[in-house]
This record gives structure tokens, C-alpha cells and sequence, in this order.
């Protein structure tokens, strides 16, 4: 319940930020507020799937929760090592700073515990 409320949470987050951003000053930084609107889809598919259930959702929710854990490591290293290509901060700029680093938690967070209850519901399938 708590990865759902936190993906949630990122959900609005990222996508009103990069709403407003792209909205009013698209021109200033293109790549970091098309990246926030990026991960803003990411973060509502994990969240549809996580509530979907399932094993189809669960295993599309572990790709797209590794697929974001490389674009917050990708983005968080190239924003550390070159700051001028990003004008503006994304959700994933400094590994996820601005929110607190959830954006690179929550990947782990939720990898963990779907495989986790991956591997319980297999442990019970068998009973």
C-alpha cells in the first residue's frame, strides 16, 4: 500500500511539474522537462500495474521499475557531471534531490518487493 501512495505521489508530482514547465517555458530546458514528463508516465504505468496485479503486471512493473532506476542513475550522473546540459532540474536530476531521493529508492523499494512477493505467492502456489 505504501509503494502505491508514494508511486501515486510521484505520479502528480512529475507530471504537474513538467505540465506547468513545458506549458510556460518549454524553450529554456526541453530535455529536462520532457524527462520529468517521461517520468511521470513511468511512475502512472508502475502505479496502473501495481494495481492491476497479476503476473503480467508484475513482471511489466519490475522492467519499468529497473527502466527507471537507469534513467534516475543515468540522469542523477550526467546532471552531476555536466550541470549546464540541464538549465532546469528534472524529477531524476541529483538522483532525485528535489523530491527527497524517492526517485531512486522507489525503484529499489518496489524491485524488492516484487520479487519478494513473487517469490511467496510461487512458495503458496504449490500448497
Amino acid at each position: 500500500m505504501l509503494l502505491l501512495w508514494l508511486y501515486g505521489v510521484m505520479v502528480v508530482g512529475a507530471v504537474s511539474r513538467s505540465a506547468v514547465q513545458i506549458s510556460t517555458d518549454f524553450g529554456r530546458a526541453p530535455l529536462a522537462y520532457t524527462l520529468s514528463a517521461v517520468a511521470g508516465v513511468v511512475y502512472a504505468f508502475i502505479t496502473y500495474s501495481l494495481v492491476r496485479g497479476g503476473e503480467t503486471a508484475r513482471r511489466a512493473a519490475l522492467v519499468c521499475c529497473a527502466a527507471e532506476l537507469v534513467g534516475v542513475l543515468t540522469v542523477g550522473t550526467w546532471t552531476l557531471a555536466d550541470s549546464s546540459a540541464f538549465p532546469d532540474a528534472t524529477v531524476w536530476s541529483d538522483y532525485g534531490m528535489g523530491y527527497l531521493f524517492i526517485p531512486v529508492l522507489l525503484p529499489l523499494s518496489a524491485m524488492y518487493w516484487l520479487r519478494k512477493a513473487h517469490r511467496r505467492d510461487a512458495g503458496t502456489a504449490g500448497a
